[in-house]
């Protein structure tokens, strides 16, 4: 196995070779091109605040001290916003010694401003699993504009399994740019370890550029698709004279990049969720961009980064074109045995502005 991402067919076997554990047999399409789903478990913990367990410490120990109740979500159940909840998934780990993982929201999760990180036991650091990890993996949850449904075998969050140095560098980033055109800005902006991302603010052909999430809104079931009316969860916003958009502190977004976003067979794709050069604002929380997105033979011409913007602390102005992020680009260990799109009717191949499937 050479150093990369790990493939479809590799985390399968890791699981058939119990690599991966899981209290029942994978989901017909748990596992993508890139990447695994993670499923919730059957009882949620509300807990006064976000904690990482510590070197040494377990997981199950830091929710003893600060889990302050228990929550059958067997028949469903409701996490409000605000605050905090831990999970035990129905996924872990025996990992070999040459392979780590990390995990990310699920495009769906973050277009609904649920804030999730995975945690392990001993970890100092949200999100990140060790080469040779042994033990269970648990998500923390946090819905921030809308209240949620979840019950087990709810998939909020997704883990990649990687081997030695699998990041291009700049320079082979721009050779792989030339060769293949990452995305369709005409003069490419490569630095800071990934290529620039712009936003667009010019809009539709209706002037739409984007939404923000309504405050005090009915719950939003994360398993059901196409269940929810748009105008009782989101405010549409509309083209302005002056091409400008203030971001109001605490107020979500869902915003689109300028560019169409290519990601070759050969690689996956990230994008960094804060860059504090271009300002104080996240503008990513589900930040994987599997193999075929944007891919023409996979049905992804013109697919376009589907932005979840939040401003920190202070309002912000952004103008039509100004870069909001980066992608990075990483090898893949080999070939997957199936592209993103149409391979696996994915829900966001050729996408331009778009909601999560929640909504119709």
């Amino acid at each position: 196995m050479s150093g990369g991402i790990l493939p479809d067919r590799d985390i399968a076997g890791l699981f058939e070779a119990g690599g991966i554990r899981a209290e029942r047999a994978f989901d017909a399409d748990q596992i993508q091109p890139a990447s695994l789903d993670l499923r919730l478990g059957s009882r949620a913990y509300r807990v006064r605040a976000s904690f990482l367990p510590g070197r040494g410490v377990s997981v199950a120990d830091k929710l003893a001290r600060f889990s302050m109740h228990e929550i059958d979500l067997t028949g469903g159940a409701v996490l409000e916003t605000g605050c905090v909840y831990v999970v035990p998934l129905q996924e872990a780990l025996a990992l070999p010694a040459e392979i780590r993982a990390a995990a990310n929201p699920k495009s769906s999760t973050g277009r609904l401003d649920i804030f999730t990180r995975v945690l392990v036991d001993g970890a100092q650091e949200f999100d990140k699993v060790p080469a040779g990890y042994h033990g269970p993996l648990f998500i923390e949850i946090s819905p921030r504009t809308f209240p949620i449904v979840v019950r087990p075998g709810s998939r909020l969050s997704q883990i990649r399994f990687r081997t030695g140095d699998a990041l291009l560098g700049e320079a082979e980033l721009a050779v792989l740019h030339a060769e293949a055109r990452l995305t369709s800005a005409p003069d490419a902006n490569i630095s800071g370890g990934g290529i620039a991302l712009s936003i667009d603010l010019k809009g539709d052909a209706g002037g739409l550029v984007g939404y923000r999430g309504k405050r005090h809104t009915g719950v939003v079931d994360v398993d059901k698709r196409a269940a929810q009316p748009v105008l009782d969860f989101w405010e549409p916003i509309h083209r302005s004279g002056t091409g400008e958009l203030v971001l109001d502190p605490d107020e979500f977004y869902i915003l689109v990049s300028k560019e169409a976003v290519h990601v070759p067979p050969a690689y996956a794709a990230e994008m960094t969720p804060f860059d504090p050069l271009v300002g104080e604002f996240r503008v990513h929380y589900a930040g994987f961009f599997d193999p075929g997105f944007g891919h023409s033979p996979a049905g992804g011409t013109g697919s376009r980064a589907v932005l979840e913007v939040r401003s920190h602390d202070v309002p912000f102005i952004l103008e039509d074109g100004q870069i909001v992020g980066r992608l990075v680009y990483e090898r893949m260990a080999s070939l997957p045995d199936r592209l993103y799109g149409l391979d696996l009717n994915s829900n966001y191949q050729a996408q331009g502005l778009k909601l999560s499937k929640h909504f119709v």
